[in-house]
């Protein structure tokens, strides 16, 4: 799920930080209301500890698991049943380089699991340096690569009982990215939902969900959860969440003192998990979709803890770009 809190402590999705998703953007593109952009991060270094426990960390020769599928899903109806798909597949590297094909599938196939569809983008770069190697596909731009990490926390002071000094200690972490730039015909008529996941080759063939998410730091609920009910949130579909919003609300008992009545009110609005986004209006998160500005922590905060905690003290980053893709320069390039 979108987060920053996965690593050795509580395990990356098969052990591989390539798998571990980190946040979902979508807004409307500056300058040209007729696209938008998806923004799918990866593959974090936000953690102190990752090179020193993770043989798989920032260094890992690949950005990307080749092995693995990476998924934008779509909802066009608000069943919460994907009903557009944008799959990215990565080569192994070959002398450091890996190349990305992107995908786009419409229908029945977009709710499944495989790696079919439209080819939009063959042999993409893969950017492992400062400069952003982009690629241009007709009504489409493509970019997958290491870039700063838009997303802006004081994480000390979250695990320091939320006593927040706005402290941003993701201000000089990496991140892998995947940005698509789409035409808003493509993504459906009216206002969509959106999510992202990963996958990997299932025994016997297939594929099977490592991980999925699309609201940011849902994973502190989620966390809460029994070890089955955590494996069946993680690798399950948004369609199904309802089951999950007792434990949610439990949750949320405990850490703002709602209700119980509404705390089941307040879980109903993080269930399922789903990002909405209509491509006619400015992106604002909690409402429609997240620009990289947008302060997604303070929103969260306020919800989990009723209103007691409403910011951590900690403002966007300076080193975002005024063009695509949009999010700054790798601090380690």
């Amino acid at each position: 799920m979108s987060h920053h809190y996965s690593g050795p402590d509580w395990g990356f999705p098969r052990g591989d930080p390539r798998l571990d998703l980190t946040d979902l953007y979508a807004f409307p593109k500056p300058g040209d209301a007729g696209k938008s952009i998806l923004v799918m991060n990866v593959h974090p270094s936000a953690h102190d500890y990752l090179d020193r426990e993770n043989p798989l960390g920032p260094t890992a020769p690949e950005a990307f698991a080749p092995e693995a599928l990476y998924e934008i899903k779509i909802d066009t109806n608000g069943d919460a049943v994907a009903d557009i798909a944008y799959r990215m597949r990565f080569s192994s590297s070959a002398g450091g380089v890996q190349t990305a094909t992107l995908r786009r599938v419409e229908g029945a196939q977009a709710a499944g699991a495989d790696d079919s569809g439209q080819a939009i983008v063959e042999g993409a770069p893969v950017s492992t340096g400062l400069e952003a190697r982009v690629t241009d596909a007709g009504d489409y731009r493509f970019f997958a690569g290491r870039r700063s990490d838009p997303f802006f926390f004081d994480r000390r002071g979250a695990v320091n009982n939320l006593q927040f000094t706005g402290d941003d200690f993701f201000a000089d972490k990496d991140v892998c990215s995947i940005v698509l730039e789409v035409p808003n015909s493509a993504l459906g008529p009216k206002e969509v939902g959106l999510w992202h996941r990963t996958l990997v080759p299932a025994n016997g063939g297939g594929w099977i969900q490592a991980e999925r998410g699309a609201r940011p730091l849902q994973l502190f609920l989620v966390l809460g959860l029994s070890g089955a009910e955590r494996d069946a949130y993680l690798g399950g579909e948004p369609a199904n969440d309802v089951r999950f919003v007792a434990a949610f609300a439990h949750a949320l008992e405990h850490t703002g003192g709602y209700t119980p009545q509404e705390a089941r009110r307040v879980a109903g609005i993080m269930l399922p998990e789903i990002l909405p986004y209509d491509p006619t209006r400015p992106a604002s998160f909690p409402e429609n979709g997240r620009a990289l500005t947008d302060d997604a922590v303070d929103a969260f905060l306020a919800l989990l803890t009723n209103g007691k905690v409403t910011g951590d003290k900690v403002g966007p980053h300076r080193d975002l770009l005024a063009e695509f893709p949009y999010l700054g320069p790798p601090h380690n390039g």
